[in-house]
């Protein structure tokens, strides 16, 4: 008994070993699945300037301060765009990150649209690329596409916990986790330089790197928890989004709306409530519910650019009369949830914090790699025979894993530079440009798995990866460069900062492919050598 007290122990070899265990299983299962979500959750750290980079017709001058474009320009074109259908109209007021009115609409049987306003002469913008960052990286980063059932939200879920897992196993394991953070060498083999870099990465960001995937699972405590609240509410579930959300519903009349309030003065009410309230904000997104019913309602939600937490204060108005109907007030748990999610998706305008999410999300990137090629590298030398196709197979799904997301979002990129009826086959851009991005993904496996040589295939891979970056950046200036009022092609600050990153891209994938080969050239001369020799 007193044998298995001390294993139990924090510190005991037998405790390490099992923790050591869990934590390379973590990894395994999840490292791929988690590095793609944190990939395209660091892309959605500047969704709206990758949407500026990919729409040029959209870089426009930021409203001045003080000046409030009017929202009622946008119910023309909603009516004459959205279809019958559509149960929500959605209006987002320009701002600093997105000077475009943006219009969109949705319903239970159509596809989901957008479209942009220019806020200054009430015209529709014409239609350029797809908005990559906030339609593409950003849900893929929370739901994967997959709607059905929330699949999408239950796997990212499950994929968190693992992480959570993964963090606290490799915590206890590591005995010399500070010391391991002051060790990085580069010049050594892959295997042990891509296990300095994942201790390095993993120490420098880990209080970050536990509160993503923590506050991920809060946001959708109520997907994970609908056992929970349908035990609790049963089939009420609007009592449960009245009690512990605030929100307002009401049924529909099923008769046509004759008469639309101004949205305008909905949105001087809402500015007066809020500043009443010690809560001064702008309108951040306005929902038009029912938008044909004569029982139509407005909710007009605050912007949330000023404070960290996502509490919206939202106010129900009458679409017909303009009427306030319905004031927000979260209880106290609501609030705290909603300061947590306000801490993960960073709507708040801090520059500099926003740079360094950046930065932690791309050493969360670089941790989860390195840790699968630690994993395939020590599993190559174990098992590696002639004729063995399990260590092959190994290499491609990491390399796939790693490789794939990087060459379908460049790739993608590099799409949306070119004219619509080059590739988009019929479809909307960004429809085309989601079934590109899996196709493209989906080709780098395919490579993977049917080249021979494990070092060659990553090669080929990172130097296709830097060629793709670098004829985005060229096609970006040339033939998706902006607007005449910009001193040079692509000078817009958005359009700058993504030409930059993808530069950076080309060049970090290009080294790694040199040094593969030159790798390969060394591995080969010398056994090369050794039979002669022999």
């Amino acid at each position: 008994m007193r044998q298995a007290a001390q294993q139990a122990q924090p510190g005991a070899p037998g405790f390490r070993q099992r923790m050591g265990a869990l934590h390379t299983w973590c990894g395994v299962l999840f490292g791929g699945f988690l590095f793609v979500i944190f990939l395209t959750g660091t892309l959605s750290v500047f969704d709206r300037e990758i949407d500026r980079w990919a729409q040029p017709h959209t870089r426009l001058p930021a409203p001045a301060v003080g000046e409030v474009p009017s929202l009622d320009q946008a119910l023309p074109h909603l009516s004459r765009l959205a279809p019958e259908q559509a149960t929500l109209w959605l209006i987002y007021p320009p701002g600093d990150r997105v000077p475009t009115l943006r219009l969109g609409w949705s319903g239970e049987h159509i596809e989901r649209g957008y479209r942009d306003l220019n806020p200054f002469s009430a015209t529709l913008l014409p239609e350029q690329g797809a908005p990559l960052g906030t339609q593409l990286f950003y849900p893929f980063h929370h739901s994967l596409h997959l709607t059905w059932l929330d699949l999408g939200e239950w796997l990212v879920g499950l994929a968190a916990m693992a992480m959570l897992v993964g963090i606290v196993s490799g915590v206890a394991t590591h005995r010399r986790i500070f010391k391991d953070f002051f060790t990085f060498r580069p010049r050594k083999t892959l295997q042990r330089s891509a296990l300095d870099l994942h201790n390095v990465t993993a120490v420098f960001a880990l209080p970050f790197l536990f509160l993503i995937p923590l506050s991920g699972l809060i946001i959708f405590a109520a997907v994970y928890l609908q056992p929970a609240i349908a035990w609790v509410y049963g089939p009420e579930r609007g009592a449960y989004t009245k009690e512990a959300l605030s929100r307002y519903s009401r049924a529909p009349a099923k008769a046509a709306l004759s008469h639309r309030a101004s949205l305008d003065e909905m949105a001087v009410q809402a500015r007066a409530h809020w500043a009443a309230s010690g809560q001064p904000g702008e309108v951040g997104l306005v929902i038009v519910r029912q938008p044909h019913d004569a029982k139509a309602m407005v909710e007009m939600r605050r912007a949330s650019g000023a404070r960290v937490g996502l509490e919206h204060g939202t106010l129900y108005f009458d679409a017909a009369s303009g009427a306030l109907l319905h004031a927000e007030a979260l209880p106290t748990v609501s609030r705290v949830q909603r300061f947590i999610v306000g801490m993960h998706l960073i709507q708040f305008h801090h520059g500099t914090l926003r740079w360094l999410y950046f930065a932690l999300g791309l050493s969360g990137c670089a941790m989860l790699a390195t840790g699968s090629i630690v994993w395939v590298q020590k599993r190559a030398q174990r098992h590696a025979r002639p004729g063995q196709s399990g260590v092959r197979w190994m290499q491609a799904l990491t390399l796939a894993a790693v490789c794939g997301p990087l060459l379908a979002s460049v790739g993608v990129m590099l799409l949306n530079c070119l004219p619509h009826a080059w590739w988009t086959l019929d479809a909307s851009p960004l429809q085309a440009s989601m079934r590109w991005f899996f196709g493209l993904w989906s080709a780098s496996l395919l490579h993977a798995v049917l080249m021979r040589h494990g070092t060659r295939h990553v090669a080929q891979q990172c130097m296709a990866l830097a060629v793709t970056a670098v004829t985005t950046i060229a096609a970006n200036l040339l033939l998706n460069s902006g607007r005449a009022w910009e001193p040079w092609p692509g000078s817009h600050p958005a359009a700058l900062g993504v030409n930059t990153g993808l530069l950076l891209v080309a060049v970090g994938a290009a080294l790694i492919a040199l040094r593969q080969l030159r790798s390969a050239r060394a591995h080969r001369d010398a056994h090369g050598f050794s039979k002669a020799a022999a």
